[in-house]
């Protein structure tokens, strides 16, 4: 049985890069896709935790929510033109940016794979000048305070294998962690052989995957520094990705303050010394960064003036932070990735994952000032959803 001691399990390391440089390398291999032309310059991210990212020619790849849904992680991914389709989880996106929204966490039982894979997708891209970045949905804030409403029996299972798994990793987070997306369907099959599986009706089992997550995701345990590594919102070249949705209110607080706020919190750490508290204007509130659905809602449902006025927020926002359009998730989109308010706004939510629709994969695809959702095979694009923002 796993112990459950916090001294015995292994830390993530910890960041203070303030500004970090990705170098350059030679295009990806037959299959990738990379930006239109090469890039020249090294991609900057800015932050101790990744807010301001200066990507030049780069192809930006946008994905949303995934709830522990890996099979169709893996589609969107590939669908996108940055994950290898052999099975093999090998980064084909060349020099380009993937971007994932948040709500990686709850509703699906393939939680803590997914974001393995995201992590060794992220190493992967490094070598060939492209990067991976994530922000933190409301999903991964509530789990962080203890929130397992919406946590899929076979979440909880995942947590007691991952707990078991890294007592072989005690002092190689990094290792352990990206490995765990190779090893989990082993683990997770091994644990239906067993004579002692009794499914979801099995209490102690239950018992013992709630004190798991526990451990694993209380602020400062192993995944909630996992977590710390990404903040609320990021801003790339000319575009803002959140979660739910940034509010003017939110850029003049501090875009790299709620990042660093949010960050601390889950590290379990304070800048006073004392308890952490939760960072409210990020991650509480129905007008917080991973909760605003204000730029979601159906247009169609909307009086005029509730449209200029929400249309009216949006602009103040871009100007206040300098961008020409924001990404959202989180508010699933019945018809599909959208844009709405002069196409200043995409929502790319479309609830892929099992535990919420089931629907299509799509993302969204930026490059060269045109905006594009890729809602089928590679290379094959909803036309409708093409924006030039020149």
């Amino acid at each position: 049985m796993a112990s459950l001691c916090m001294n015995s399990l292994p830390l993530p390391p910890s960041s203070h890069s303030k500004k970090l440089a990705l170098t350059e390398a030679s295009s990806s291999s037959n299959g990738s896709i990379a930006a239109a032309a090469t890039a020249s310059k090294p991609i900057v991210v800015s932050g101790n935790t990744p807010t301001f990212v200066s990507a030049p020619g780069r192809r930006i790849v946008a994905v949303g929510d995934l709830h522990g849904d890996l099979d169709q992680a893996r589609c969107a991914l590939e669908m996108a033109g940055v994950l290898s389709s052999d099975g093999l989880d090998l980064w084909t996106g060349g020099e380009s940016v993937l971007i994932q929204l948040g709500d990686v966490l709850d509703r699906g039982e393939d939680e803590l794979a997914i974001l393995s894979l995201l992590r060794s997708l992220d190493m992967q891209a490094k070598a060939e000048g492209g990067a991976v970045f994530q922000v933190n949905g409301n999903h991964e804030t509530m789990n962080v305070e203890g929130d397992f409403r919406y946590v899929d029996s076979g979440g909880f299972d995942e947590c007691s294998d991952f707990l078991e798994y890294l007592n072989d990793y005690e002092n190689d987070w990094e290792e352990a962690f990206v490995g765990w997306v190779g090893m989990s369907e082993r683990w997770k099959e091994d644990r239906r052989l067993s004579r002692n599986y009794w499914g979801p009706l099995n209490l102690v089992k239950r018992q013992k995957g709630v004190i798991a997550r526990s451990v694993l995701f209380r602020p400062g345990g192993p995944m909630a520094c996992e977590l710390a590594r990404h903040g609320v919102v990021l801003k790339v070249n000319d575009w803002v990705f959140c979660h739910g949705g940034l509010l003017p209110h939110h850029v003049a607080y501090g875009l790299e303050r709620m990042n660093n706020e949010v960050s601390l919190w889950m590290k379990g750490l304070s800048e006073c010394g004392n308890n952490p508290k939760i960072p409210f204007i990020a991650t509480r509130g129905y007008d917080s960064v991973v909760w605003n659905r204000l730029y979601s809602r159906d247009i169609s449902d909307l009086e005029d003036y509730q449209i200029s006025q929400i249309n009216a927020v949006l602009q103040d926002t871009l100007r206040a932070v300098g961008a020409k359009a924001m990404v959202v998730g989180h508010t699933p989109q019945f018809a599909g990735a959208n844009c709405e308010y002069n196409c200043s706004i995409w929502r790319i939510d479309v609830g892929m994952s099992s535990g919420v629709l089931n629907s299509r994969p799509e993302v969204l695809e930026i490059t060269d000032n045109k905006a594009r959702v890729i809602s089928g095979k590679r290379d094959t694009f909803t036309e409708f959803h093409v924006v030039d923002y020149t």
